[in-house]
């Protein structure tokens, strides 16, 4: 079933889910770049592709919200508080999902270097723009935001399973 259900999410809202879960996670091993200047084989071998992950994110994140949208009168719901909250905290994480990539491209840009993906080039170098670097700064914040947010996405996921027992994780398996 490709398309979302009242019971369960389709496979495109699952392979969004999942395949952005993966690229997020290895997003997160820049908190390594900063044990030892990156001089380990994290930071050697899987830093290097940050930008890539990010713009291919930035890619998939707007896919994804055009396809929330479509599917939206598709989707389980929850008419509680904890619908309420879950919406309030799936929007949190669209919103921090297309600023990380944007805030990254920003600060790229903004600081003359330019925007390369997968070996092409996206944006030329360029001169220094003050106000891109300024926005672009905000990059590490939200990236912090982020990792919090994730971590009570997967802990609410396990509340569900485990307390609630809803069958929510069982829907987006």
């Amino acid at each position: 079933m490709m398309n979302d259900s009242k019971a369960r999410y389709g496979s495109i809202t699952r392979f969004f889910h999942w395949s952005m879960a993966i690229l997020v996670s290895w997003q997160f091993l820049k908190f390594f770049d900063r044990i030892n200047d990156g001089e380990h084989w994290v930071g050697e071998t899987l830093v290097p592709w940050h930008i890539s992950i990010g713009s291919l994110i930035l890619v998939l994140i707007v896919l994804r919200l055009g396809w929330t949208v479509k599917e939206k009168g598709n989707r389980p719901e929850h008419g509680s508080i904890i619908g309420v909250l879950a919406k309030i905290g799936h929007g949190l994480l669209y919103v921090a999902l297309v600023l990380m990539p944007v805030t990254g491209i920003f600060y790229m840009v903004g600081n003359g270097y330019g925007l390369s993906a997968f070996n092409l080039e996206i944006i030329a170098k360029g001169e220094e723009v003050s106000w891109l670097i300024n926005i672009g700064s905000l990059h590490s914040y939200i990236a912090w935001g982020l990792l919090f947010l994730v971590a009570g996405h997967i802990g609410m996921a396990f509340v569900h399973q485990f307390i609630i027992k809803d069958g929510t994780l069982k829907r987006m398996m």
